[in-house]
């Protein structure tokens, strides 16, 4: 089976959750700058998540350049990926909604865990249907990122229940440490 039916799926999905997240967006019920101030708390968990999808449709792409072909595995392994992003929107305005409290920003770590999760079991199937000496094999050799982000995340979601501003930074970290696209495939493909 050819990748561009699982690329053009994955897409739509990832550009549907996008557009569910801003349609949750409110207006403000004043017109001053402190009515808007008071939706603070949903903006900026809408731009995290928002980055967040951004970047696994990002790395998806490129996840996807170092495939020949796709199997069952992989397309389920695909779908468990996109089933997990699409719990991101809920997550994200439970956590907006409620300011950052403890257990919502706990369940919002455990929506960018289960991805990641996801992401890595994606990677595996392909290597294994692709073999060792595949272009994905080579590109990312021990992935100290992709396991650092699943560690983080574990220990955000812990620390959301001590004190959630601090889950809150790592979330953030961890976007930007992923912000730039992941130069390894880039490389080994051209």
């Amino acid at each position: 089976m050819q990748k561009e039916r699982m690329a053009a799926f994955s897409d739509g999905v990832i550009a549907i959750l996008i557009t569910i997240m801003v349609l949750e967006l409110k207006v403000p019920h004043g017109p001053t700058w402190a009515d808007l101030a008071t939706l603070s708390h949903v903006f900026y968990s809408y731009v995290i998540s928002f980055i967040y999808l951004a970047i696994y449709w990002n790395n998806h792409h490129h996840l996807l350049h170092t495939v020949r072909h796709v199997n069952g595995r992989i397309l389920w392994a695909n779908m468990y990926l996109l089933f997990w992003l699409s719990l991101v929107p809920f997550a994200t305005a439970w956590l907006g909604e409620n300011k950052f409290a403890e257990l919502p920003t706990a369940v919002y770590g455990f929506s960018l865990l289960m991805p990641a999760v996801a992401y890595y079991i994606l990677q595996t199937v392909i290597l294994r249907s692709h073999g060792s000496d595949s272009v994905l094999a080579k590109a990312l050799g021990s992935d100290l990122k992709g396991k650092a982000s699943l560690f983080l995340y574990a220990a955000a979601i812990g620390l959301a229940f001590i004190n959630p501003l601090i889950s809150d930074g790592i979330y953030l970290f961890v976007a930007l440490m992923w912000l730039v696209p992941d130069r390894r495939i880039e490389r080994m493909v051209s």
